[in-house]
């Protein structure tokens, strides 16, 4: 019965190897895609440091920052 679902008449190679392929490459692009999401945060909070009171409140009250800002305190890589 494993025999049966490992080789799949002679497709298993193939079968296998594809998905082992698409898996690793799902894996990388994520690893790659979460290292630009630290990269672009740190970035930003490195930006909006150097903001003015006035620049500071008008970025507070935007829904882009606030999302960014959520997300930068919640999740730690």
């Amino acid at each position: 019965m494993i025999n049966e679902i490992i080789n799949m008449n002679g497709y298993g190679l193939y079968v296998w190897s594809s998905f082992i392929f698409t898996l690793v490459s799902f894996g990388f692009l994520y690893v790659v895609t979460k290292l630009n999401l630290i990269k672009e945060k740190k970035k930003f909070e490195k930006n909006f440091k150097v903001l003015d009171e006035n620049k500071v409140v008008s970025a507070n009250k935007q829904k882009t920052y606030r999302e960014i800002l959520a997300n930068t305190h919640t999740s730690k890589v």
